[in-house]
């Protein structure tokens, strides 16, 4: 288990990005062991324990609390993303019937394709993401469920776990804390969309900013100008609480991906792609609160 959250003295939780390598005043959520933390080239950045790692992160049999669809895109084996693949390019980009004997069985129970009347099969919403074809628009409209229905299941736990008095309260509080700050995290958040023409290559920057976006402009031209002379910067969109969408853009558009040294935000676009990218984007409905999103704020 990767853990990306510690607790401050106010009993806040504090991500990983916002603290320096090293050894931290933060404390484990699960056992309130001090934490250090581990910024290294390979590895993701995590916590680990200073002293020993407590059973709850070091014990767990499952996968930490994690925004559905958030980190990972593609969710199937290599076997079946391989198969996944060619039945987009051979029938789903065609919105062609697909034969029910090229249809794997995960695809039908994992919901990634649906049966027509003639019993050949399509693609879903959900099918369409592991292949980076799912609109962003659309893309909303899967993944807000999926988040929801996830912090249901972990409040159901820690309720169920106090009421019983059971020792495991703990961990399922710490759980839900955490999941919580990550819906923060994308509530509290703009997704930006930029223009960038560098020394006469025009370049586009997908980011997101808590910040307001000309000090985030401010910080990119200084970035940019250790790769470049001249740098002009075009705000195309901005999206409030939109921070859900900036790494799904990132999957969807991985073939136009242009890094700028150590910077990976970038896309080199043909004029008809970088016009498809922004209609992606503006399609996408202004996010209205719900009021479980309203009660985590």
């Amino acid at each position: 288990m990767w853990l990306t959250y510690g607790l401050d003295a106010n009993e806040n939780l504090v991500e990983i990005r916002e603290v320096a390598s090293g050894k931290t005043h933060l404390r484990c959520p699960y056992c309130d062991g001090q934490l250090t933390a581990k910024k290294g080239k390979v590895k993701q950045h995590h916590f680990a324990h200073t002293l020993e790692t407590c059973r709850f992160v070091a014990n767990r049999g499952k996968e930490p609390p994690e925004l559905p669809l958030y980190e990972n895109f593609n969710f199937l084996s290599s076997k079946e993303f391989e198969r996944l693949k060619e039945l987009w390019s051979q029938y789903g980009c065609k919105k062609a019937p697909i034969p029910t004997s090229l249809v794997l069985p995960s695809f039908i129970y994992r919901g990634l394709l649906t049966a027509n009347p003639d019993a050949s099969y399509q693609f879903t919403a959900l099918g369409k993401i592991p292949v980076g074809a799912l609109s962003l628009k659309l893309f909303n409209q899967v993944q807000e469920p999926l988040i929801f229905k996830k912090l249901s299941e972990l409040e159901g736990k820690a309720e169920r776990a106090q009421l019983a008095g059971l020792s495991t309260l703990r961990e399922y509080l710490a759980d839900l804390r955490i999941y919580r700050a990550q819906i923060t995290k994308i509530l509290t958040t703009t997704l930006y969309y930029l223009e960038v023409l560098a020394d006469g290559n025009m370049l586009y920057k997908i980011g997101i900013t808590q910040r307001p976006i000309n000090e985030r402009i401010s910080e990119i031209q200084r970035d940019l100008k250790q790769h470049f002379q001249e740098v002009a910067i075009n705000v195309l969109g901005t999206w409030e609480r939109r921070g859900n969408v900036e790494k799904y853009f990132k999957y969807r558009y991985q073939t136009w991906n242009y890094p700028v040294g150590a910077l990976t935000e970038y896309y080199k676009f043909r004029s008809e792609d970088a016009a498809r990218s922004l209609h992606d984007l503006k399609r996408m409905q202004p996010k209205v609160l719900t009021e479980v999103e309203a009660r985590i704020l």
